[in-house]
C-alpha cells in the first residue's frame, strides 16, 4: 500500500469534516493539520482530534502514521490572524 499524500489526507478530512480552513503537510508517513471548523464550537481539544480522527476512520491505523493537528474554530483562526497581523 502506498503512503498518502497531504492532498489526500487533505480529502479524507474534507470527506468527513465541515471545513472552513484545511491545510495539510507531511511527508507520506507523519502529517500536520490545520483545521478550522464550526463544528470544534463546542469541543475542547480532545474531542476536536477526536472528531477529526472519526472523519479519517481505518486510514488512521492502515494508511496514516502520524497525524499532528492545531484544530480552531472561525473565531479563534480569525483572533490568531489579527493576532499575526499585528
Amino acid at each position: 500500500m502506498a503512503d498518502p499524500t497531504p492532498d489526500q489526507v487533505r480529502a479524507f478530512i474534507a470527506a468527513g469534516l465541515p471545513c472552513e480552513h484545511l491545510v495539510v503537510e507531511g511527508d507520506g508517513r507523519h502529517f500536520f493539520a490545520t483545521i478550522v471548523s464550526s463544528r470544534f464550537e463546542t469541543l475542547n481539544r480532545v474531542r476536536r482530534h477526536q472528531a477529526v480522527y472519526g472523519a479519517l476512520g481505518e486510514r488512521m491505523r492502515e494508511e496514516i502514521h502520524a497525524l499532528s493537528m492545531k484544530t480552531l474554530t472561525p473565531a479563534e483562526w480569525a483572533a490568531e490572524a489579527a493576532g499575526s497581523a499585528r
